[in-house]
Formats: C-alpha cells, sequence, structure tokens
C-alpha cells in the first residue's frame, strides 16, 4: 500500500514539473512581435494657423552712399554723423582748379563762335544784296558765304552745348542732399582727395539715410507665399521692446522668389518720433488664409539625412519614401509639404535602413 502510494505521489510531481516547464512557450509571441515591429501613423489634414511667425528687419524707407562725380579736393564738410538734412541742402563743398579752366575755356570758344556767325551772316546779306544787280556778285560765292553762315551757326550750338557740359561738372562740386534724412556715416575731411578714379572710392564720402519712415523686411517662405493674406494687419514686436506690440498692413510685396526660396514683403512704421532704430529685429505675426489647409505628421515619421528629408509611406504592404519640406512645428506634430494627401499611412519612427519597396508587415 505504501509502495502504491509513493509510486502515485511521483507520479503527480513529475506531471506538475512537465507542466511548468511547458506553459512559458508561447508559439504566438513571434507572429505578434512581427506584426508589432512597424507603428503605423496616418496623415492629418487641418486647417493652417490664422496666422505664421516670421523673423523681420527694420531698414530705412532711402538710403543712398553720396560719392563724388569727379576728380576734386574736399573744401568743406557742411554735416557730421548725426546731422539732420534737408532735400536740396548743400553737404559738402568741392574744389577742382583744372574744372574751372575748362569752364573758362568753354566760354570762350562759345563767345568766338558767336562773332564768328555774326560776321559770317553779316556777309551773305552784303553779298545777297549785291547779288540783285545782274553780274555783280558770282553764283559760286554767294553760296560758299551762306554754307559758311551755315557752318558757324551750328558751331555755336556745339560750343553752347560744351559750355554747358563743363557748367553741370562744376555743378557736381556742390554735393546737395536728395531727400530729407539723417546722415549716419562720414568718411572724408576737408583736403581729401574724392572723385571715380581715386582709392577713397572704395567708400563712399556720406551716407544717407530717411529714417522719418521705416520699411519692416519680412521674408515668406515659399510654402507660404500663396497663403498670406495682404487684407488682414500684421502685429509685430521688436525683440528690444517686448512690451509694445505694434499693427500694420502690408505694404508691398516682391512677387519674386529670392535665392533663398522666399519672398520678401515689406511694412511701412511710422517713426516721427524716432524710437526705432534701423537693424532692429522683430517677430512678424502674418496672417494667412482662413481656408488654408496643411498637412500635419508626427514628429518621430520625419527621417532626416545629408542629403535629403523624407517620410515612410505604407502602400499595399510596401515602404514608399516620400521626400517634404516641413513647415510650423507643434510640440507633436510637424506640417510637412510633399507627394502626400491625407489620410494616408505613415511608418512611425521610421529610420534609413528602410528601403524603397521593403515588406511593411
Amino acid at each position: 500500500m505504501k509502495l502504491i502510494k509513493l509510486i502515485t505521489a511521483a507520479g503527480i510531481l513529475t506531471f506538475c514539473s512537465c507542466t511548468q516547464i511547458e506553459k512559458p512557450i508561447d508559439l504566438t509571441s513571434k507572429s505578434i512581435n512581427e506584426k508589432s515591429k512597424y507603428e503605423i501613423g496616418t496623415v492629418v489634414e487641418n486647417p493652417l494657423s490664422s496666422y505664421v511667425k516670421l523673423s523681420g528687419q527694420l531698414k530705412p524707407f532711402e538710403e543712398v552712399n553720396i560719392y563724388a562725380k569727379v576728380n576734386s579736393f574736399v573744401e568743406q564738410v557742411m554735416v557730421d554723423r548725426g546731422s539732420w538734412v534737408k532735400k536740396g541742402q548743400v553737404l559738402i563743398r568741392l574744389v577742382a582748379p583744372e574744372l574751372e579752366s575748362q569752364v573758362q575755356l568753354a566760354t570762350s570758344k562759345y563767345v568766338q563762335a558767336q562773332e564768328n556767325a555774326v560776321a559770317s551772316r553779316e556777309k551773305y546779306r552784303r553779298l545777297k544784296e549785291a547779288a540783285n544787280e545782274a553780274g555783280a556778285v558770282a553764283p559760286l560765292d554767294l553760296d560758299n558765304a551762306l554754307a559758311r553762315m551755315r557752318s558757324d551757326e551750328a558751331r555755336i550750338m556745339a560750343e553752347k552745348s560744351n559750355v554747358d557740359v563743363t557748367n553741370n561738372m562744376k555743378s557736381y562740386l556742390t554735393i546737395i542732399a536728395p531727400f530729407d534724412g539723417v546722415i549716419i556715416q562720414r568718411n572724408i575731411s576737408a583736403g581729401a582727395l574724392v572723385g571715380p578714379g581715386t582709392k577713397t572710392n572704395d567708400q563712399p564720402m556720406l551716407v544717407l539715410q530717411h529714417l522719418q519712415k521705416l520699411r519692416l523686411e519680412v521674408f515668406i517662405p515659399e510654402a507660404y507665399v500663396d497663403q498670406v493674406d495682404l487684407k488682414r494687419p500684421v502685429t509685430f514686436i521688436f525683440n528690444s521692446m517686448p512690451e509694445k506690440e505694434q499693427r500694420a498692413t502690408i505694404s508691398r510685396s516682391a512677387n519674386a522668389l529670392t535665392n533663398m526660396r522666399s519672398e520678401a514683403i515689406e511694412i511701412d512704421v511710422l517713426n516721427n518720433k524716432q524710437q526705432f532704430k534701423t537693424g532692429m529685429y522683430a517677430e512678424v505675426k502674418v496672417p494667412l488664409l482662413s481656408e488654408a489647409k496643411s498637412l500635419l505628421i508626427p514628429n518621430n515619421a520625419i527621417v532626416r539625412s545629408t542629403e535629403r528629408q523624407y517620410v515612410i509611406t505604407v502602400k499595399e504592404g510596401k515602404a514608399r519614401l516620400v521626400d517634404i519640406k516641413e513647415g510650423l512645428k507643434a510640440k507633436d506634430s510637424t506640417e510637412v509639404f510633399g507627394n502626400i494627401a491625407g489620410g494616408e499611412e505613415i511608418l512611425l519612427h521610421a529610420t534609413d535602413e528602410i528601403k524603397e519597396g521593403a515588406i511593411i508587415k
């Protein structure tokens, strides 16, 4: 009897031990891991934000570098850095003795041409009166006098033009302000040699800026060019004045893209109190069309390499690599532009190890 109990107990222990060894083996775990190898998300199409934040920079409404047009010496500088000037105000007086001589020479030639013309005109008049008597004046002499008179009159016009040219060059010796503004830079002093052919031409004599009104220049990325609402006002805050929010309308747009694939827009900013300075940076909220849509994907779906950035879409169980450009970024998603559509499946946590056409299970 004891022997039967021992055999029965041993059999029960053997059965239990076998059951404990075989229980952790799960033949379906491998297939579950394979199914969860790739995590798949969806491209979401939502209305775009009502505005886009971009950086802008203040620039003068008008700016000119003032150079000398003729070789000359600086006689007097009437302004300095920071001087406020009015349109037509004298800024610099130059002197060029050889130019004065040219003006005098041109004037004397003009006077001489006038005297010659008067003499030839009188000679022709007398010959024409004398020709009223038959045989008194040869027809050839009369023709020669007429030709000489016309030549001397043409010479008057030529010498008069020469006088005007030299006087215009002389006027270049007085430098005047082309518009109202402020002198922000001065690079010459009295006695300096200036002109188109001198080494000082590498830098201007003066730099004049119109600062009563400024241009806030903002570059719109190519992806948003067609979505900017030009009729709505923009708001902007200067980095040096974060407590003051400004509002204005878009004054003009370039209607062309730069080498950086962006379009420049300008916002006129009144600066009568001179509280703003050129070169100041601002954060600008540019309004966008309300009906515009954007494609959003999770941040971890974007694959970036040294050559490209792309997402991996899943079509018919195969991977398709689609190049994209990034737009606005949120906490968990990124706006993208490319050959994708809302509702498409994309791989999350994708890597560049997944190649085109790979089977996605």
